[in-house]
């Protein structure tokens, strides 16, 4: 079998188990020819699981319009935003304090994050999640 030639590479962020053909997935995926449905049918079958998180793919369009796509690991602002309990950061990070998240929350969400991070050291996965929280006016505790 010869190796089908990728036309197009489209990362979007979907909530989980609500993919439907509006914006953000028919404007993305439209110009490239791909039928949207299948591809909103296969997303939320993949992640029906995650109810409630977001979750972005990384979706590659084939010459001859078929697809595969790959799920990635929540963004590190809506693990921190669960863990700390919160409905958005706040609005003036390193003046306000909106919430709290203890080290071992910190280390749950570095373990998650740990397959899509540029590290394989636990502790620079802390560290990167620790920085994404104090700049959400998240205090790590």
């Amino acid at each position: 079998m010869a190796k089908k030639k990728v036309a197009a590479v489209i990362k979007i962020q979907i909530p989980a188990g609500q993919a439907t053909p509006a914006p953000p997935v028919g404007t993305a995926l439209g110009p490239h020819g791909i039928a949207i449905m299948d591809f909103c049918k296969e997303y939320n079958a993949a992640t029906e699981s995650q109810r409630g998180t977001v979750v972005p793919v990384e979706i590659t369009v084939f010459e001859d319009r078929t697809f595969s796509f790959i799920l990635k690991t929540p963004p590190t602002p809506v693990l921190l935003r669960q863990a700390a309990g919160l409905e958005k950061a706040a609005n003036n990070p390193g003046r306000e304090e909106v919430g709290s998240v203890t080290e071992a929350q910190v280390t749950e969400i570095a373990t998650t994050k740990l397959p899509d991070l540029n590290t394989i050291d636990l502790e620079s996965a802390k560290q990167q999640v620790r920085g994404t929280a104090r700049s959400m006016g998240i205090k790590v505790v």
